[in-house]
């Protein structure tokens, strides 16, 4: 007599039980890795998972820290593309600092790694804390306003006026049209930090045999191997040094205000993480417009983060 099953959908019922048997054994074999996962997931979903959702929850509500939040529906959004024209500018200048900086320090960071993994022994240990070291250098800040100070004592200005390039000092963080190119390249200057430090580690458990097979079918110089042979092997790395550099060129707001001031000349170097901090953490303290805010700048995350995720999927192909 035949096996009888019942459909349900596309599967089988004698199907779904084997996939659920399958999914409970591996559950059972690893529930050892899990146990040791849970304090991490814990944390994560503590601090990371649910501000992300309360923040979405309170963007449709007004709440001022001092009264229960009150559920008006899409006004913060509606206020957010129609009445502000301070988030407009915010946003034209951060999607410029995105499109910008994101993928040409992007570039230069895998650049830069590809070369410096070229040297060996402490030579490379050298060159890898000396690009690495601005990012985590905490005076930067002072470093360039000492540069771009507005008088004839500034480094740029004294250099400029005695090359005869310029005739009289320039306001450069105090003129609109200098901030924000000013600002990308600060930012540009800053980026060498997490990704690339990670693209030096992919760089370095690049199996060196895959350069010999490469060789054997017909791959000829140095451009060909890292197209399908060490981008293609150091994907993971990738992917965190793109995750890194989009975080960073979304999430521009210190060297703003360090810089140029919050509010800067005409918000000509406003973000919308200093427009945030503006509602959110000044003295309005309207957190629901802040959470609005907060979540327009994570799906712009989520959305190029899925672009990137595509692209890069086509390496070495």
């Amino acid at each position: 007599m035949a096996k009888k099953t019942v459909k349900i959908g596309e599967f089988e019922l004698d199907e779904l039980a084997s996939k659920q048997r399958k999914l409970g054994y591996k559950l059972k074999r690893g529930r050892a890795s899990y146990a040791m996962l849970a304090p991490y997931f814990i944390l994560f979903a503590l601090f990371t998972i649910l501000p992300v959702v309360i923040s979405i929850v309170l963007s449709f509500t007004y709440f001022n820290m001092l009264e229960p939040p009150t559920f008006i529906g899409w006004k913060n959004y509606i206020k957010l593309f129609l009445d502000d024209d301070i988030f407009m500018i915010s946003l034209k200048n951060t999607l410029l600092f995105a499109v910008i900086t994101g993928p040409v320090s992007y570039m230069l960071c895998l650049l830069f790694a590809w070369i410096i993994n070229e040297f060996s022994g402490k030579l490379r240990a050298f060159l890898t804390l000396i690009f690495y070291a601005p990012s985590i250098c905490g005076n930067a800040y002072m470093v360039w306003n000492l540069i771009l100070t507005g008088d004839r004592y500034g480094y740029l200005n004294g250099i400029l006026l005695k090359l005869g390039i310029i005739d009289e000092a320039i306001l450069w963080m105090k003129t609109e049209k200098y901030i924000l190119p000013m600002l990308i390249i600060v930012q540009l200057w800053l980026s060498l930090g997490t990704g690339f430090l990670s693209f030096i580690a992919g760089l370095q458990t690049v199996d060196k045999s895959l350069y010999e097979a490469a060789a054997l079918d017909g791959v000829k110089n140095r451009w060909q191997e890292l197209w399908f042979v060490t981008l293609p092997a150091m994907k993971p790395q990738l992917m965190f040094g793109a995750v890194m550099q989009i975080t960073q060129s979304f999430a521009v707001a210190d060297i703003s205000i360090q810089l140029a001031g919050n509010p800067s000349i005409n918000y000509a170097g406003a973000t919308v993480v200093t427009h945030l901090l503006d509602y959110g953490s000044g003295g309005r303290m309207e957190m629901g417009y802040a959470s609005a805010i907060a979540t327009i700048l994570f799906l712009l995350m989520i959305g190029t983060n899925k672009l990137v995720q595509r692209v890069l999927r086509r390496v070495g192909q």
